[in-house]
């Protein structure tokens, strides 16, 4: 008979996987407190998007005629707007669309930046020249336009937004992604994989592509701001996303649309909820760029 395994034994892998784990956390909150603090700020909006349904005092399109543009109450503990809707379940459930929309425009964008990248800067020769040219064409328009101009096409809608904004992010990944590639397909194990006859997919996939991951990750992180910023900016022009669905962007359109001088409230929590989700996803993106640093992290080791 086998004897029972003692609960109190783990293997020696998931003790190491664990001291690990701690000891990037640790890393991270040496390398920088704020971004750490970023981090926490980004979780917690994760959980408000996820809970909003349970965290939100009202529903967010219920409007209260009897409570028409109130400020801050206790009942309503950041006001009401021109339809009585209440501000704060507004903005609680904005923060899945801003959620939705930025992360997977920026997952998209950047995905296929990365790969455009990778098979420029392998490749090379005609296609690199040609696939810049093409780069050049889309960074010459400035990202809100660019936006802009494929909205005016596509249509409003938040499917057509999420295309719009990860059409913005393509250029600057893939440019990012091909100038790390030049210096890696250089590199000693590339030119022994390629000597034994290793093709190009594989060289690309297997060889090359995993050594771009850092450098697109954290450009990633940093593009969730503007990402953030672009569906905001869309959404106060009205050609975002459309109401009465709750976007911290037509919450602000909506209401300097109506009057040339709203009430505080309608414009300082709103906007507020968009510079701190910014700011956040900034201080993240520096942090993850200090920790991925191979010689800062020797120097904290």
């Amino acid at each position: 008979m086998q004897a029972a395994p003692n609960p109190a034994f783990r293997p020696l892998t998931e003790v190491s996987t664990w001291q690990r784990l701690r000891a990037a956390m640790r890393r991270f909150r040496t390398v920088s407190p704020l971004g750490t603090v970023a981090l926490i700020a980004w979780i917690l909006l994760f959980v408000i998007a996820i809970g909003a349904p349970i965290l939100a005092p009202y529903p967010p399109n219920e409007a209260d005629y009897g409570a028409v543009r109130q400020g801050p109450s206790a009942a309503h503990l950041l006001g009401t707007d021109n339809l009585g809707r209440d501000i704060l379940s507004r903005i609680i459930h904005g923060a899945r669309i801003t959620l939705l929309v930025s992360v997977t425009s920026v997952f998209l964008g950047d995905a296929i930046g990365f790969v455009w990248g990778v098979i420029s800067g392998f490749l090379g020769r005609r296609f690199d020249l040609f696939s810049q040219r093409v780069i050049d064409i889309l960074m010459s328009f400035p990202s809100l336009i660019l936006a802009l101009m494929l909205l005016v096409v596509l249509g409003a809608g938040i499917e057509t937004v999420i295309v719009a904004i990860a059409s913005t992010q393509i250029p600057a990944a893939t440019r990012i992604t091909r100038s790390v590639v030049l210096s890696v397909r250089e590199a000693m194990y590339v030119e022994a994989a390629r000597s034994i006859g290793v093709n190009n997919l594989r060289l690309m996939v297997r060889h090359v592509a995993p050594q771009v991951a850092a450098p697109i990750l954290v450009v990633a992180t940093l593009h969730l701001g503007g990402a953030i910023f672009a569906e905001s900016a869309l959404s106060f022009l009205g050609l975002g996303i459309p109401p009465p669905a709750p976007s911290w962007g037509n919450m602000l359109g909506g209401v300097t649309a109506a009057a040339f001088k709203p009430p505080w409230w309608l414009v300082v929590f709103p906007g507020l909820a968009i510079t701190l989700t910014i700011m956040a996803a900034n201080l993240f993106g520096d942090a993850l760029r200090d920790f991925l640093d191979p010689k800062l992290r020797q120097r904290i080791d």
